[in-house]
């Protein structure tokens, strides 16, 4: 399980690295209810991602421990 979590955390970061997202831009696309492939819970979890405010409104931003983690997975 812990190789599907850590492929889609590649996936979820890749996409973050390039620009911040609006926070609703994320949620659609990485939220799940399935509790096998907890991608948003592991990557907040780890500290790889974190919500900012950029005018006024919530986005979802790659950490510096992110971005570490992705360059040690490519």
């Amino acid at each position: 399980m812990t190789e599907t979590v850590d492929a889609l955390l590649h996936d979820l970061l890749g996409w973050l690295a390039s620009r911040d997202r609006p926070y609703g831009e994320v949620m659609d696309a990485w939220r799940t209810s399935c509790p096998r492939l907890p991608v948003w819970e592991e990557a907040t979890e780890r500290g790889l991602v974190t919500r900012v405010q950029i005018q006024g409104t919530p986005h979802v931003a790659i950490t510096p421990a992110g971005r570490a983690w992705l360059a040690g997975t490519t």
